[in-house]
């Protein structure tokens, strides 16, 4: 049965990847954004192929707006199947006692609280239809610290206590909940990382064979489409030549 998957965070990166293997599964998508324009052209795309696209502008920073979005879903779109909390994002490489208030705030709001919000508003209607899944965008940042990943570090181990917390609350339910955990993946993470340096952006992906977004896209399709009585609770993925979060094997 199609599902209706709903991705935030879809204009690029993870959550663009996810849009389209979702797409190829035969699933509905609803994809949310801060990019309006960029929202468009993917929707365009992706109904060129026959995908049904429903798209929503708003920053899941902001919960007003993000409720509002939610709450305007006509009924053919309110039963949300799989929920993706993709949108996240890292700032700064600072040691801790030298970073900006304004990007632990973006990360922590971004990162934790959005994904909070989203949670508490898909959710409930999961548990009351008793079927649905959430697929939550962690890291292998979440699993230890890493040299200047500090405050970046701490929101995707608040990912993972959140996915293991929320999986115990619906523990009664056949609702899954899974967390995936990339290492290092080739998208624009590393260019919004550095505010736009490009150039230092791109010395990350150097004398490696990174992820891409398609690798961790095939996982969330994966999980969500296993068996019923299968959870995928949580997925570690690395490149080849990267064994945690501050092991690189560059050649």
């Amino acid at each position: 049965m199609n599902k209706v998957v709903l991705i935030t965070g879809a204009t690029s990166g993870i959550g663009l990847a996810c849009a389209r293997k979702f797409a190829e599964n035969g699933d509905r998508l609803i994809l949310t954004g801060r990019n309006e324009s960029r929202l468009a052209d993917i929707k365009k795309e992706l109904a060129e192929k026959g995908t049904d696209v429903l798209t929503l502008v708003f920053d899941v920073r902001d919960r007003e707006k993000a409720a509002a979005s939610i709450g305007s879903l006509p009924a053919e779109w309110q039963e949300i199947d799989v929920l993706v909390n993709n949108a996240g994002l890292a700032l700064g490489l600072e040691p801790e006692y030298e970073g900006h208030h304004d990007d632990w705030d973006t990360m922590i709001d971004t990162n934790i609280k959005g994904l909070l919000t989203m949670t508490r508003l898909i959710v409930p209607g999961m548990v009351q239809r008793n079927r649905g899944h959430i697929i939550n965008v962690g890291s292998v940042a979440g699993d230890a610290a890493y040299a200047g990943g500090n405050v970046y570090c701490a929101t995707k181990a608040a990912v993972k206590a959140l996915s293991d917390g929320l999986r115990i609350d619906v523990a009664n339910t056949v609702i899954r909940v899974t967390n995936l955990k990339p290492g290092l993946v080739e998208t624009n993470f590393s260019n919004i990382r550095f505010h736009g340096d490009s150039e230092r952006a791109a010395n990350v992906y150097k004398g490696i064979q990174p992820l891409t977004g398609d690798d961790i896209a095939d996982v969330a399709v994966y999980a969500a489409n296993a068996p019923k009585h299968v959870q995928i609770a949580e997925v570690l993925i690395l490149a080849t030549h990267q064994a945690s979060g501050s092991v690189i094997v560059r050649k």
